[in-house]
């Protein structure tokens, strides 16, 4: 399969359901699945999401996220080669996230201990938490850092006081409406810019600050906060996308192509 830009390639994985349903026996994720039922699967969803980012383009970040929701508990930017094949499960329960997923107050030991539960390393936690230089978030998932850190109505002190006081004037405390730039002014670009915002303590998630709690993770993002060349970090991040994709795959008979992506057959 061709190499897809990050706003199609990202959800290639979820939305070639879309294109078809076929029936394989060749149980392993591999670049091409489709090659033989379906030649043009890749090309038809790219065109769809094509259309669909640049009438919605605020949905790349929550169509990353979808990708790393599906993998973590079922399962002009980088580029790369995208492995098909992976099934969905026949069974979706409303509590797995919660008990899979890292939450945004994770503090950097959580962290390494639900990626390594996935076989995902210190380096890939560090360069896919990159992908937050695109998308929103909802002030409440982290306005405790503005107005309440410890419980005693207090800040987070490793957040940037002056970025503390812009944030103030956008989210008042229990806001569960307004959106914030993820990377201000630059929320619809995939760059390296995340780093240099955890760099200078201006990342929205205390998940993000904890980056900068451990020699290596925090190496990486000093390293990647001042370099001009991105080639190294887009060449990463797309190594650990395939990886995160592999986590806990359904192949074979262990799971399904849908006929309809939002029910099972």
């Amino acid at each position: 399969m061709d190499s897809l830009k990050l706003s199609s390639g990202l959800i290639f994985i979820q939305l070639v359901l879309l294109a078809s349903v076929f029936n394989s026996a060749n149980a392993q994720l591999k670049v091409g699945f489709y090659k033989d039922s379906c030649p043009q699967a890749e090309a038809i969803v790219k065109g769809v999401m094509d259309q669909v980012l640049k009438v919605a383009p605020s949905l790349s970040g929550p169509l990353l996220r979808l990708h790393f929701h599906d993998c973590f508990v079922r399962t002009l930017g980088p580029s790369w080669r995208v492995e098909t094949g992976r099934r969905d499960g026949r069974v979706s329960n409303f509590s797995e996230p919660l008990t899979n997923l890292p939450p945004f107050f994770a503090n950097i030991s959580q962290l390494f201990t639900q990626f390594r539960s996935k076989n995902l390393s210190k380096k890939d936690l560090v360069v896919l938490s990159g992908a937050h230089t695109i998308g929103t978030s909802h002030c409440s998932s982290f306005d405790s850092r503005l107005y309440n850190f410890t419980g005693k109505g207090d800040t987070d002190p490793t957040l940037d006081s002056e970025y503390i006081t812009r944030l103030k004037k956008k989210c008042k405390a229990g806001d569960q409406i307004t959106l914030v730039e993820m990377d201000p002014g630059g929320a619809r670009t995939f760059d390296n810019s995340y780093y240099k915002l955890v760099a200078n303590r201006r990342a929205l998630f205390q998940s993000d600050a904890a980056l900068l709690d451990n020699n290596y993770t925090k190496a990486y993002v000093k390293l990647q906060s001042v370099t001009t060349d991105e080639s190294t970090f887009f060449k990463d991040f797309g190594v650990s996308m395939r990886k995160m994709g592999r986590v806990e795959v359904l192949t074979g008979k262990a799971g399904e192509i849908r006929k309809v992506c939002s029910k099972v057959n």
